[in-house]
């Protein structure tokens, strides 16, 4: 191998990080860095997005639709409605007990702001 090819080679690994450096600005650049963390959980997302076409939902009904078990809904649930993007509602249905959840205005503004943010991220890496 000769000497020039040897220092080219030692210098490529520089010039490709550069490279994904500018990239990463640019697209830095054109996205919010800020990713709603709440939402972006895959149990979280599935409870915001269900409720968003669904005008209310039970505790059984979200747990069978995301697959999960009682205590990770809950969890989850518990978090959402902490940050007042849903509602939660305790009755009685006969002596069964029923809790329902609905989207609040919160969450559903939540939401259109954090897929507005992934539609970004997916153009920009299109584009990059």
């Amino acid at each position: 191998m000769s000497k020039s090819s040897t220092i080219r080679n030692e210098h490529a690994p520089r010039e490709r990080t550069a490279a994904a450096s500018a990239v990463r600005e640019h697209k830095q650049e054109a996205v919010s860095p800020d990713l709603d963390r709440l939402i972006h959980e895959r149990i979280r997302l599935g409870i915001v997005s269900a409720l968003a076409v669904n005008r209310s939902l039970t505790f059984n009904e979200l747990k069978a639709l995301l697959k999960t078990t009682d205590g990770n809904l809950s969890v989850h649930a518990r978090k959402l409605e902490e940050a007042d993007y849903i509602l939660c509602e305790k009755s009685f249905d006969g002596r069964l007990p029923k809790t329902e959840y609905r989207l609040t205005a919160a969450g559903r503004k939540a939401l259109e702001r954090y897929l507005n943010h992934m539609e970004a991220l997916i153009r920009a890496t299109r584009e990059g």
